[in-house]
């Protein structure tokens, strides 16, 4: 019976200093973790601008300062509301879209990063949406027409690899995006295919879809539909009164 006890106790005491130990460990790295959680957010972001960063870098050359210093300098912050609204005492940087995408549509915010380099504007929104297992995003940015892709950078939570994880991945099949239009020559709003079976010569709103990932491609295709229309109503204001002056009507 002592012998029992003697081994409970010492379990419970044991117990209790490892989740003393553990807490304490959490709230000195806690501070850390935030940083290097707030920098690999801003790199991707900044993924999405790769073909436009100081110096002809990629975003994998830029270091921690100076991902934080290019963000700082570079990137101007908005958040708008789903009819369009700019938000006050926001950052976009805060705006969490797996929280916002649990909210009901009319209430959601929008974060929009505005990077500028060299005289080149690039409007960078942020999409999600699900894949084959769970949930697929992704950083879309459009140049100063806001109709013309200048690049994307996508992410998963738990696709296949070497199937839909390619989205993320496979560099090259993310560059099909650049030059590719969301607006038709009608100037409706179509957004970008991920075609299975590949895309139509010439056709500047398809791409190919990943190879034995049709799901993952399939959902690509309707983050990229739906994500980006939440914006349409700020993007037609900066398309509409005004925008002759900034030049960001489509020819």
């Amino acid at each position: 019976m002592d012998s029992t006890r003697y081994i409970v106790v010492f379990i419970l005491i044991l117990t209790s200093l490892v989740a003393v130990l553990l807490t304490g460990i959490r709230e000195v790295t806690k501070e850390q973790a935030a940083i290097n959680e707030e920098i690999f957010n801003k790199r991707a972001i900044l993924a999405a601008v790769e073909n436009n960063l100081p110096d002809g870098k990629t975003v994998k050359d830029l270091d921690d300062q100076e991902v934080l210093d290019i963000f700082n300098e570079k990137v101007e912050q908005k958040v708008v509301d789903m009819e369009g609204n700019e938000l006050d005492g926001v950052m976009a940087e805060d705006v969490d879209m797996a929280k916002e995408r649990k909210k009901p549509e009319a209430e959601r915010r929008l974060p929009l990063f505005i990077y500028s380099n060299d005289g080149q504007t690039d409007y960078i929104v942020s999409v999600r949406g699900n894949g084959l297992w769970d949930e697929i995003w992704g950083n879309i940015a459009l140049e100063s027409d806001l109709n013309t892709i200048a690049g994307v950078a996508f992410d998963h939570k738990a696709e296949t690899p070497g199937l839909g994880a390619e989205i993320k991945d496979n560099a090259s099949w993310g560059r099909q995006f650049i030059g590719k239009k969301i607006y038709d020559s009608e100037g409706e709003y179509v957004s970008v295919l991920v075609k299975k079976g590949g895309a139509e010569k010439g056709n500047p709103h398809q791409v190919d879809a990943i190879s034995g990932a049709t799901v993952t491609s399939n959902g690509v295709t309707e983050m990229l539909y739906r994500g980006i229309k939440y914006y349409m109503p700020y993007i037609k204001e900066l398309r509409g009164e005004g925008a002759t002056q900034q030049g960001l009507l489509v020819e």
